[in-house]
């Protein structure tokens, strides 16, 4: 069975592209003719006798560059095996079923080669290793582990559901930032505007009178008239920055250094080890939940953190447990790990439940950054709404100063 790429037109005249498979470029075509489907190309997708050169690294590295795969889609693809697999479908089938129905064009491109894969004898984890930018090691790892346990579709529920999960946190959060940013930029734009264009305008007209101006309205003019030379530097400076930062952290000890002190800020900090944790204990709370070795989803979980600082504590750990020792000791010792998420891990070891304490450790985690974030967002919108006004009524009273004064003058 071959793998062919199509584009062709609808019975409305419509542009269609999509995959399909077929025992030959004659079958795809009658195929295709069957589903009133008009052909202006047709080209077979290479596939040789491994599934190592099929795999090659021009598609590879298309994958990586323009991959279109979201959480989202990822998520409802698994959700969609999952249900298929318990109704009795072969996993073949379930992937032939999948193509056709995937938006995205890479992951058809992805779905059909993993289905090449598994027909020619590769087991469905090692098929999916092939596409790392695609699917992470968590979500091959447990795929792996309910393959080893023929409880595959077990598996691809939960990673439905923690896919999910982690989609719906990031979105809350998102969608909690999104006003108070939003409103900073307008702020910025307009403070911009009257900057740069409005009070120039107006300040000709105060200096063709030769009067004393009041303080206020000097001060602006110097700001304004600074902001007009120098813009430039206002706009290269973030720029620079980040070039900075980027340089930085492209180095082991300047990495480990901005995650550290990122971890030491008063409230980012503390925001951020929350956020670190729940991630960290849902993690790996599935993956032991689904029958993973504790040493190596640990290994796994230390590659997710995101933060150079909590990686070598999670590496620490790793070796203090293959050791012998406890999770929950060495979480502790540690003031960059939340004290109370180590003491739930430590509870979950000594009751023999460590699964189900993880879970519940990163909901209740997850929670608190909501609420912190909501929170904090509450506060943000009314003190921008409140610096807005002070530095727009500010500009006001300035422009509108030596005006009453004038008035005066001429009374």
């Amino acid at each position: 069975m071959s793998v062919f790429e199509y584009q062709a037109l609808s019975t409305k005249g419509k542009k269609v592209s999509g995959i399909i498979d077929a025992e030959s470029a004659s079958a795809a075509k009658y195929r295709l003719r069957q589903k009133d489907i008009f052909l202006t190309a047709l080209s077979k997708i290479e596939s040789g006798s491994t599934v190592k050169e099929r795999q090659t690294p021009s598609f590879r590295a298309e994958i990586s560059l323009f991959s279109t795969v979201s959480s989202s889609e990822l998520s409802m693809l698994t959700r969609q095996m999952s249900t298929l697999l318990s109704a009795g479908f072969p996993l073949v089938k379930v992937m032939g079923t999948l193509i056709p129905q995937t938006k995205s064009k890479t992951m058809q491109k992805v779905l059909s080669r993993i289905k090449d894969a598994i027909e020619e004898g590769s087991s469905f984890a090692n098929a999916l290793e092939l596409y790392p930018t695609v699917f992470s090691p968590v979500f091959i790892n447990m795929v792996k582990a309910g393959e080893s346990s023929g409880t595959l579709e077990i598996v691809l529920e939960r990673l439905a559901d923690f896919t999910e999960h982690k989609e719906d946190s990031k979105k809350k959060i998102q969608a909690a930032l999104a006003y108070p940013i939003l409103m900073s930029l307008i702020g910025l734009v307009v403070l911009i505007i009257l900057l740069t264009y409005v009070v120039p305008g107006i300040v000709t007209i105060f200096s063709d009178m030769n009067h004393a101006l009041p303080l206020p309205t000097m001060l602006l003019i110097s700001v304004s008239s600074f902001f007009k030379s120098y813009w430039w530097g206002f706009v290269l400076t973030p720029v620079l920055v980040f070039l900075l930062v980027f340089l930085i952290r492209k180095t082991e000890k300047g990495a480990w250094f901005i995650d550290k002190l990122l971890l030491s800020l008063p409230a980012v900090g503390t925001l951020l080890k929350k956020l670190i944790a729940a991630r960290f204990t849902r993690t790996l709370g599935s993956l032991l939940d689904n029958g993973v070795p504790m040493l190596k989803a640990l290994n796994i979980t230390k590659n997710i953190a995101g933060n150079r600082v909590m990686y070598d504590l999670i590496s620490t750990a790793c070796d203090t447990v293959e050791q012998g020792g406890e999770l929950g000791d060495v979480l502790s010792q540690s003031s960059d790990f939340p004290y109370l998420a180590s003491q739930m891990i430590k509870i979950g070891e000594t009751s023999g439940d460590l699964e189900k304490m993880l879970e519940k450790t990163a909901d209740l985690f997850d929670k608190d950054v909501q609420t912190a974030v909501t929170a904090a967002t509450s506060l943000i919108e009314p003190l921008i709404i409140l610096i807005m006004g002070v530095v727009v009524g500010g500009i006001v009273l300035s422009i509108c100063l030596p005006i009453f004064e004038i008035n005066q003058l001429i009374q």
